[in-house]
């Protein structure tokens, strides 16, 4: 695919998620979501979080094609590309990918567990696909334009561990800190309950950033077992 051609797809998905923060941020007042207006406001939310992800990361593929446009693919500067594949390979997708299976998951089974349907009334519909299921093709899209060099399994998936920890640690100081749950189903577990949630919700965290690997694996045709073994970087698109 020609550098020109990803640019612009690349600027269309950043401006769809600056556009779609800024309708986050922007609900009028008199209809935020009740949990915003408590301790940790969005922050506390995956779903805000990864929406930020995802927007400084598609922020990034944009600044790499317009350096490449501007200035020819050999200037782009190699720390540049390896921050995007970073991103991308340890975060971007599987988080994104555990957003959408999560929540709609929880959703089909009990949609109070997750999103409660007075959030109808406060989060437009389109709104709602945005955070929770256009990230899902978007998310395909960027695996299949650009190739991603993805890091050794026990470097990404200590990554993505630690993010899992970092979040965790958050939920539970909200909760010590205010007396509420980020999630409805959260409030409705036993002690034990919730450490089986907590570890059942990190541990299909590996699985996820394996299906990234072997998608990228497919498509690209190259192997990402070991780092030593990578000795080529596709062609920048």
């Amino acid at each position: 695919m020609g550098p020109k051609l990803c640019f612009l797809i690349h600027l269309a998905i950043f401006a769809w998620y600056i556009f779609t923060l800024w309708s986050h941020c922007s609900l009028q007042s008199s209809k935020v979501h009740p949990g915003i207006a408590l301790y940790g406001g969005r922050w506390k939310y995956l779903t805000f979080i990864n929406l930020v992800l995802h927007t400084v990361f598609f922020g990034i593929c944009f600044l790499t094609d317009a350096i490449q446009l501007l200035l020819a693919p050999k200037r782009v500067p190699l720390r540049l590309i390896k921050i995007r594949d970073a991103v991308f390979t340890t975060l971007v997708f599987p988080v994104g990918m555990f957003v959408v299976i999560s929540f709609w998951s929880l959703y089909t089974y009990d949609r109070e567990l997750v999103y409660p349907k007075f959030l109808d009334d406060i989060i437009p519909t389109w709104l709602n696909h945005a955070l929770h299921t256009g990230i899902l093709p978007l998310l395909l899209i960027q695996l299949c334009l650009q190739h991603h060099q993805y890091p050794s399994r026990g470097k990404g998936i200590l990554g993505l561990a630690l993010f899992d920890v970092l979040y965790l640690a958050w939920v539970l100081w909200v909760h010590h800190a205010s007396g509420i749950w980020v999630y409805p189903i959260m409030a409705k577990l036993s002690p034990g309950g919730l450490v089986l949630f907590f570890a059942g919700a990190a541990l299909t965290m590996a699985p996820l950033y394996l299906l990234g690997e072997r998608l990228s694996t497919a498509f690209w045709e190259t192997d990402f077992i070991s780092v030593p073994n990578r000795h080529r970087h596709a062609p920048e698109q």
